[in-house]
């Protein structure tokens, strides 16, 4: 058969009766402009070909069509739209089979929801992650999924974004036959002239009827937009698709189509959008540091972990969760009790909400040893110390794990401020010695702050990218100062918060204003979370060198003095009664800070919620943009990525430095110059700024510029 040599990307073959359709895209498949023609000229020479008795779609490579093109992502659209090919495919007058591997996501779903019967290997992945990128299925999904298994089922897949196996979609009706073998093209084959044997008619899945009880259907997008409304507080496409779906129940297909259309154009164009799908690619950025590149990494099957706390232990678990080795280590018995015990805890947690086995648990401890002797590390290939937040200590664990561990053992420490320079200069062999700042809980939270000091070797930074790796972490690199990105960036807008603690703004209030801009929990939530006396340490290690000049607050130091710790300790700067995790306000605490207004002679005055969240992004800003000025963050992305994954910055606003961009840098820039009128000393606009706003730049522009 002739083929446009424009579509070479969509491969046609008559094989007998059937005309085989073969998208050949790579790596993915995905649904560029070239595919998108070659789909719709094949589908045109199968409805014109007499020969022609049925269509088979199929992916070449490992998948069917992961989805959308990202390298036309942000430009204006060419012909034809991918719901014209969907339309079209539906519209053929012979029976068109989608058989399916891999991954059909986003649009390479909703071509397969066009075809008219949908064969699924064993080892797909079905999925509509439109809602992670601000968008929404855009090409029929809404209307066609929810006739094929209900509104309940379809909304799930659209709200949750997640990836939907062979048997969950066979049971639910998405698809209608799963594979048996593991040629896909013999299954496809095979099941289309099942069809034909048996006369099988075209279709059509937007006459499908799983939304025929109008009761239930309605009933469950009720509960859905109620749920939705709720936990997607502040978010724009979730309740776009909860509405598309209704369009589903109460409309016309075509009428659907419309509307569908109309809701997915106002996602397109929503600021959302821009902040997820920047989001999107700075997680694919961060991977890419200098000394990854032509690096190759160490090998690493056995980890050692050095202190059995609740971080070591969140370590440990991230590790064997891997399949690796773990030889934990800690100074007696009974603190190595305490350290299984913190990991026995975690596994039977999971297993307890149904996340594990017992067999699971059982095999992942079976590869996890513990011991009080350092000795027990020489077979090490990594070991990552966790111990007390303390120079001194920490030195003394690098020299014993410089006298035991083998050559060419990487040596890493989980410091949160230490100088990790002056760590490894401590050591005979600084080369091997790597920061990898984890965040609690380890075995949950994704960003892992990888500390280049100034004589590490680059393949130990290439293998605590590769471990990040196989931990499933983002990892992003940093350079060393005094909290590397993410905890230098926090003391500073910290500060701020606690300055307009003490001008009048509650800390009740602060915290509200923050959650209303999309964080889950507010400043001092936060340190009630991670306990008071972590922070409370910090000031008292830093204050013999803290500039005279500074405005110092003396609030939290007030409460810390009472040993009001936060939540371990009952009470923080909130009240937890009876081990209760959502703290209530504390009368005592307002107290306190009314004492300590009248001792710094200040008289409180309000803040609106507005004010609180200018001044509060401002100073995160502001020091963001001088850890990138300083080469501490290598581009401005990196400290978009430590946010949005170790500090819960909301991802729809895209990171601290993408936000400041929608903003505008000029106007940033005035704000700060504006809170300057009061104090001088900290609202310093960084170099990097002011240079950019004399540049009409962006910090985008950095972005692409490494």
């Amino acid at each position: 058969m002739s083929q446009d040599p424009s579509t070479e990307v969509v491969a046609r073959e008559l094989r007998g009766n059937i005309l085989l359709v073969m998208i050949n895209n790579p790596p993915v498949n995905a649904l560029g402009v070239a595919v998108r023609c070659g789909i719709v000229a094949a589908i045109d020479a199968a409805d014109a070909d007499p020969a022609v008795q049925a269509v088979l779609i199929i992916g070449t490579g490992r998948n069917f069509i992961a989805g959308a093109d990202i390298r036309e992502f942000g430009k204006p659209p060419l012909p034809p739209s991918l719901p014209d090919v969907c339309n079209r495919i539906e519209a053929c007058s012979k029976p068109v089979v989608a058989a399916i591997h891999g991954a059909a996501l986003g649009g390479g779903l909703e071509i397969a929801l066009a075809a008219h019967y949908r064969l699924a290997a064993t080892d797909v992945k079905l999925g509509l992650p439109e809602v992670q990128l601000g968008l929404m299925p855009g090409a029929g999904g809404t209307q066609r999924t929810p006739r094929l298994i209900g509104a309940k089922a379809a909304l799930d897949l659209m709200l949750s974004g997640r990836h939907m196996g062979a048997e969950e979609a066979h049971a639910l009706g998405l698809v209608d036959r799963l594979g048996h073998s593991n040629d896909i093209l013999a299954d496809g084959l095979a099941y289309t002239q099942e069809l034909l044997a048996t006369h099988a008619p075209v279709r059509r899945t937007r006459d499908a009827q799983a939304l025929s009880d109008r009761q239930a259907n309605r009933a469950s997008i009720e509960a859905v937009r109620a749920e939705t409304g709720k936990k997607s507080r502040g978010l724009f496409s979730p309740l776009k698709i909860v509405e598309a779906v209704e369009a589903a129940l109460d409309k016309s297909f075509d009428e659907g189509l419309r509307i569908e259309r109309e809701l997915f154009l106002q996602c397109l164009d929503s600021a959302q959008r821009a902040g997820l799908i920047h989001a999107f690619f700075a997680e694919r950025e961060v991977l890419k540091a200098p000394e990854t590149r032509n690096t190759k990494p160490r090998a690493i099957a056995h980890v050692g972990v050095v202190g059995g706390g609740t971080m070591g232990a969140g370590i440990a678990v991230a590790v064997l969760d891997a399949g690796l080795s773990v030889t934990m280590i800690e100074r007696d018995e009974a603190a190595l009790a305490r350290g299984h015990a913190h990991i026995e805890k975690v596994y039977n947690g999971l297993i307890a909400k149904g996340r594990m086995t017992t067999d699971a648990k059982a095999a992942n401890l079976a590869r996890f040893v513990g011991s009080t002797s350092y000795d027990a590390l020489a077979p090490a290939d990594i070991v990552i110390e966790a111990v007390f937040e303390d120079m001194a200590v920490k030195q003394a664990v690098f020299a014993e794990l410089d006298r035991v561990c083998k050559p060419g053992a990487v040596l890493a420490t989980n410091t949160s401020y230490l100088d990790i320079d002056v760590i490894a200069a401590s050591i005979s062999r600084p080369a091997d010695v790597v920061g990898l700042h984890f965040f609690s809980p380890a075995n949950i939270m994704k960003l892992l702050e990888i500390v280049v000091p100034a004589k590490v070797s680059a393949d130990v930074v290439a293998t605590a990218f590769e471990l990040a790796k196989k931990l499933h972490k983002v990892p992003v690199r940093a350079g060393v100062c005094d909290g590397f990105i993410g905890n230098r960036i926090l003391a500073a807008y910290r500060m701020a918060a606690d300055y307009m603690m003490e001008d009048g703004a509650s800390p009740y209030q602060i915290d509200q204003a923050v959650r209303d801009f999309g964080y889950p929990m507010g400043p001092f939530q936060v340190s009630d979370l991670a306990g008071g006396d972590i922070g409370w340490a910090t000031r008292k290690r830093k204050a013999a060198t803290r500039d005279p000049r500074a405005r110092y607050v003396q609030i939290a130091d007030r409460i810390c003095e009472r040993g009001w710790f936060g939540q371990k300790t009952g009470r923080g700067y909130y009240l937890y009664p009876e081990g209760a995790r959502t703290g209530t306000p504390d009368p005592e605490i307002e107290a306190i800070i009314d004492a300590e207004r009248a001792r710094a002679g200040i008289t409180p005055r309000s803040f609106t919620n507005e004010e609180i969240m200018r001044r509060y992004m401002a100073a995160m800003i502001n020091e963001g943009a001088n850890v990138v000025h300083q080469r501490i963050a290598l581009r401005p992305l990196d400290v978009d990525v430590t946010f949005l994954y170790g500090y819960g910055f909301p991802r729809h606003r895209g990171g601290p430095m993408k936000y400041a961009d929608t903003l505008g840098l000029p106007k940033v820039l005035a704000d700060i110059r504006e809170f300057a009128k009061e104090d001088p000393l900290f609202w310093q606009p960084s170099p990097l700024l002011v240079e950019l706003v004399e540049r009409g730049a962006n910090f985008d522009s950095l972005n692409k510029s490494e």
